[in-house]
């Protein structure tokens, strides 16, 4: 008999669950931020864990670097075809919200392509475009090790990572302050509600776009309507009836301040604004039950 001890597979698979937990949530944060879907984030980290049981971790050097590079590839796969998807999808799509109250940055070093605005700018991207962004600008990883994970070159990630942050910052003016967001929202619930147009008016930007997510629901916007005065005629026009029986509680939903919208007790949706110093400029009405009930729960 030889003297080497047999490996313990029960051992094994401790060290391997705890390595996997230990990074879950920068896991998570990087699916996120790719899909703009947390109930598909969730089922893309769970195969992560999936191949790291199955995989010869004997041969992984660092378990971390290890698993966020397979997280990366498998979400580059995972959005190519979720965009597909996304083309059958009856009316405007928005990002799922997320619930940030525990974790502001979601697994990240910053809070970068979290909000809203940055999420649906970042649908432009590339799938690769939008890894190397995701990676540099949220969780500072090095050129270096990015290239690495998206088997490419240092010189081609900067240039990936530099069309990124052209499409992302460069086309977005500088967002309000949080509590400035908060305040806009409020302001915007409750102009709505008495259906005062003139306050609804000083509250948009030129510009404001008003955007529904109800994948075709009944008496659900399935265009966007942009114009400040255009915004505000629809949002009066809606306000004799919409906001009866409404209830509102405030959740946090991807770094900014949500209302979760209740009717008589029943989830109607969540809405947020995003914003800058000039005003509101994008209304996100989010009333597909499947993409809000999670975060409503957080409220």
């Amino acid at each position: 008999m030889s003297g080497q001890e047999m490996p313990d597979p029960a051992a094994d698979l401790e060290q391997a669950a705890a390595a996997f937990t230990s990074v879950r949530p920068r896991l998570f944060g990087i699916a996120y931020r790719m899909l703009s879907s947390a109930a598909e984030a969730e089922d893309l980290v769970q195969e992560v864990w999936l191949r790291w049981q199955a995989y010869d971790r004997s041969t992984v050097v660092n378990p971390a670097a290890f698993l966020a590079t397979i997280t990366t590839r498998l979400a580059i796969n995972a959005l190519q075809s979720a965009r597909a998807r996304r083309e059958t999808y009856i009316g405007p799509w928005l990002p799922e919200p997320v619930d940030t109250s525990a974790d502001p940055y979601l697994g990240a070093e910053r809070g970068e392509a979290l909000e809203f605005a940055a999420l649906l700018l970042m649908e432009r991207l590339t799938p690769d475009e939008r890894a190397a962004y995701v990676l540099r600008e949220a969780f500072d990883y090095p050129y270096a090790k990015i290239a690495d994970i998206l088997q490419s070159t240092e010189p081609a990630v900067r240039q990936l990572v530099s069309r990124g942050r052209k499409h992302v910052t460069g086309e977005r003016r500088k967002p309000a302050a949080a509590d400035a967001q908060r305040e806009l929202l409020a302001s915007f619930i409750a102009a709505a509600r008495t259906g005062d147009m003139t306050a609804l008016e000083r509250l948009f930007t030129e510009d404001v776009t008003s955007l529904s997510d109800g994948n075709g629901a009944t008496r659900v916007s399935r265009r966007p309507v942009v114009g400040a005065q255009r915004v505000a005629r629809y949002i009066t026009a809606i306000s004799s009836w919409f906001w009866d029986g409404m209830q509102v509680q405030w959740v946090s939903a991807n770094g900014q301040t949500s209302a979760v919208l209740r009717r008589d007790g029943n989830l109607f949706g969540v809405l947020t604004v995003t914003a800058t110093s000039d005003g509101i400029d994008n209304l996100l009405w989010m009333v597909n039950p499947a993409k809000v009930a999670a975060v409503a729960e957080a409220a």
